[in-house]
């Protein structure tokens, strides 16, 4: 029979540093834990729509859902009783055209939303997507001429849309489309109408990436020709989204993103560094549709995998974490 009890007390290593003592127990663990998530990192996008009651699943991303105002009014105080940080809405408008002429109608979903949300959980805070491309029926997030987006008329269409949400009564609004000169248009434009207030959250390194298109299909905004890379960003560059980010928080940004996470864990880490400001990262839906499909294959454990994706944004430096799991996650955290 084995001796256990002289197993333990035998000591064959002249070992001073042993980090497994750290590691013995939860509470060991917990006591040295260096990167905390708590549900008030958590921003959870909301699409919304017309009408009453609706609660359309997105296929590609389960769970999620296409919610009409009522609808998201209920998620948004549910948000509130989880400790959320906010919730991030996004439009889906019933008609499209050229302009986004939507964008900006005061009786538009998201402007519907904003105030039913307010009437209701006053003191969520509550962010709003500013762009084009859920409400332009060729899918780009700009004005387009001959198949090329116009940088200045776009940014004049976009101060539009931010001064509408800023009316309806938004916490803080989000250009996400990435032309040039936006976000101090949008800060002169709402100061101007008095919504000093009103804070930018600026998608300020916003990368081309292969992750978005479950999101372009809930929203229905994927491009009818051409793609994005005349404006979001080179997923090889790091340099560039450093001047991207300075230049966003020179023209008034409060809060700068980059955008998807995961894969860019590195530039999360680099901003933070660089400029010591409130960064938040956008775990997109491609993030949270490999996720989920890997879960539903029995290939993870989705507590285990979500809480580490979480936890890696959180390591790298962000400070506010958007995602679709965030309801879910606050009750990992409880």
């Amino acid at each position: 029979m084995t001796d256990k009890p002289s197993i333990r007390r035998a000591s064959v290593l002249d070992v001073i540093q042993r980090p497994r003592r750290l590691r013995r127990t939860p509470a060991m663990r917990a006591l040295v834990r260096e990167t905390h998530l708590l549900p008030q990192h958590l921003i959870y996008p909301l699409f919304v729509c017309a009408g009453t009651a609706i609660r359309r699943e997105v296929p590609s991303m389960p769970g999620v859902f296409q919610l009409s105002v009522d609808e998201v009014v209920k998620e948004a105080e549910m948000a509130k009783n989880n400790g959320l940080g906010g919730v991030l809405l996004f439009g889906l408008p019933e008609v499209k055209d050229e302009r986004g002429s939507a964008a900006d109608d005061p009786d538009a979903p998201v402007q519907m939303a904003v105030r039913a949300i307010k009437e209701t959980v006053a003191d969520l805070v509550v962010m709003t997507d500013i762009c084009l491309c859920e409400y332009t029926s060729h899918g780009h997030c700009g004005i387009v001429v001959d198949e090329e987006i116009i940088n200045d008329t776009t940014v004049a269409r976009l101060v539009q849309v931010a001064l509408s949400h800023a009316e309806a009564g938004v916490d803080v609004v989000a250009p996400s489309d990435m032309m040039d000169g936006r976000v101090g248009a949008i800060r002169g434009a709402l100061d101007k109408a008095g919504h000093h207030q009103v804070a930018i959250m600026s998608y300020a390194a916003k990368y081309c990436s292969a992750f978005y298109g479950p999101f372009r299909e809930a929203v229905d905004s994927a491009p009818t020709f051409g793609d994005r890379r005349t404006h979001q960003m080179d997923p090889a560059n790091t340099d560039e989204a450093l001047r991207e980010v300075g230049l966003d928080l020179e023209e008034g940004a409060d809060i700068v993103m980059v955008k998807p996470a995961l894969p860019y864990l590195d530039v999360i880490r680099a901003v933070k560094q660089k400029f010591c400001c409130p960064t938040a990262a956008y775990q997109v839906s491609g993030e949270y549709a490999m996720l989920k499909a890997a879960v539903a294959n029995g290939w993870l454990d989705e507590p285990r995998a979500v809480m580490e994706a979480l936890t890696s944004i959180r390591r790298a430096g962000a400070d506010i974490i958007i995602t679709y799991f965030a309801r879910y996650a606050s009750s990992l955290l409880k």
